[in-house]
């Protein structure tokens, strides 16, 4: 018999809705011809992976030295671990070795890893809502709960609202910055007062929690925006990450976990860590693009096309008198239904799936009355789905 649970979570309005729009739209395409549909409901780079990152496949293609696809210790390879090390320090301005990251297959293997190291049952995980919809499944997986907080109206954080659901059972706030589904930047300022609030509250009550920082679109900002660092303003802090979206490499499912070296607990933590990547069944990040990213991580990528799709869309949907959220980072655009849907995201696309627009209903991000568009798709698509968005309008 299946598990109930994952009965539930499968029939569940969430990511699962993303990937069933996204497996419709090969259908549509091969009925209907890829000029014809407009497919905005999945974030798949359309940028290739940088040269760096081509030419150390090959270079690695081409090791036929003895053991070079064996195991090597759970946590990664030391020059590997090191790379990131360094790739992390420079981010978030504090010094990290190579003891304080293990490699990961992906961020949702991350995530799940630092989940199961630090959640006992009942325990509560708070995140600003929208937030991307798989997290739900990742607390759930090992009986946590987790506790969404509205962002404020223009998507920042509520810090005030935030504090007040902090508890005894919090183990940890997750944020995602730049934001999958928003493309929000969470400033400084805001950092700085969730931050002091964390403490405040870990002071009182004698558990810290732990502040999870998604970043797996750190790089990929508009405008001159930054992702402020948080290790600086936070010792229980924990970056999970992947090179899925900035190096444009999703399907290899490489990613790491980078604690902060100022945590009590760090070498523990990192330990645990290792151990549940093991357990939970991924037992290494693969052997290959361990090899590959620490050639390549700190590859020069060219985003600005991304800048010029989400100018071209938003000039569409301007014309097409639809409201939405200006990104400053990511690949997506929060588009908010008009009025006369009440609301009603799914209802809303589905009516834009009548025009061969497919989008992601919001109630899976946890923010009812919106849509999100993945526009790391072709120039080609955003232009020709003018017409379909201006028919959709009236």
């Amino acid at each position: 018999m299946i598990n109930p649970q994952i009965k539930e979570s499968i029939n569940s309005k969430g990511a699962s809705v993303i990937r069933k729009m996204f497996e419709e739209g090969i259908q549509l395409k091969k009925q209907y011809g890829d000029d014809n549909v407009f497919d905005f409901s999945l974030g798949n780079p359309d940028l290739d992976p940088p040269e760096e990152v081509i030419k150390a496949i090959r270079e690695e293609a081409q090791n036929v030295s003895h053991g070079c696809h064996g195991y090597m210790p759970n946590a990664g390879y030391a020059e590997t671990r090191a790379a990131m090390a360094e790739k992390v320090s420079g981010e978030q301005t504090v010094k990290l070795e190579g003891k304080h990251v293990v490699m990961t297959v992906g961020a949702a293997s991350a995530l799940n890893c630092v989940f199961k190291t630090i959640l006992s049952p009942e325990d509560e995980v708070i995140v600003p809502s929208p937030f991307f919809a798989e997290y739900r499944h990742y607390v759930k997986n090992f009986g946590g709960k987790l506790i969404e907080v509205p962002a404020k109206e223009d998507f920042s954080l509520d810090v005030e609202a935030m504090a007040q659901k902090l508890s005894k059972k919090t183990a940890a706030v997750l944020i995602n910055t730049p934001n999958n589904p928003t493309g929000k930047i969470y400033s400084e300022s805001d950092i700085t007062k969730l931050t002091d609030a964390l403490k405040n509250h870990g002071e009182k009550c004698g558990r810290m929690p732990y502040l999870i920082c998604d970043e797996p679109y750190r790089a990929i900002v508009y405008d001159g925006a930054v992702v402020p660092p948080v290790f600086p303003k936070y010792n229980n802090a924990v970056v999970v990450t992947s090179f899925a979206k900035d190096l444009s490499i999703p399907g290899e499912r490489i990613g790491y976990i980078a604690v902060n070296p100022s945590l009590e607990e760090a070498d523990e933590f990192i330990t645990a860590c290792t151990f549940c990547l093991r357990t939970l069944g991924c037992v290494n990040s693969p052997a290959f693009f361990q090899k590959v990213v620490a050639k390549s991580w700190n590859a020069k990528v060219d985003y600005s096309s991304y800048k010029v799709r989400r100018d071209k869309l938003m000039a569409i949907l301007d014309k097409a008198g639809f409201e939405y959220h200006r990104p400053e980072g990511a690949f997506y655009l929060f588009v908010k239904a008009p009025a006369k849907w009440n609301e009603d995201d799914s209802a809303f696309s589905d009516h834009l799936k009548k025009f061969f627009i497919l989008s992601a209903p919001g109630a899976g991000f946890g923010k009812k009355g919106w849509v999100r568009l993945a526009y790391c798709v072709s120039e080609k698509t955003i232009v020709n789905s003018e017409k379909a968005f201006i028919e959709a309008s009236k």
